[in-house]
């Protein structure tokens, strides 16, 4: 799926439990998050953003629902589809 894609469908809210894990784990590394892997949980840091983002896969593959809400509310705090052209 599209970068663009995704973030309208993160942002829009109403998809949260039809986002498929890697789409979102792929769009949240191209915004250069770093990724660190603890058997299931997918953990990712960034310079300068005091928050953590902690993903499990469903087993169907899909994301799940409120962790799809937290990376929503991230990225609105930090502002980062505003600054689309930093991570590009």
């Amino acid at each position: 799926m599209s970068k663009d894609k995704i973030l309208m469908k993160i942002l829009s809210g109403v998809n949260d439990a039809n986002i498929r894990f890697q789409d979102l784990r792929n769009f949240i590394l191209q915004y250069g998050f770093s990724e660190r892997i603890r058997g299931d949980h997918y953990i990712f840091t960034k310079e300068n953003v005091f928050d953590i983002i902690n993903l499990q896969p469903l087993k169907d593959g899909k994301a799940k629902p409120y962790q799809v809400k937290q990376v929503r509310k991230l990225f609105l705090k930090y502002k980062f589809h505003l600054n689309e052209e930093d991570y590009e």
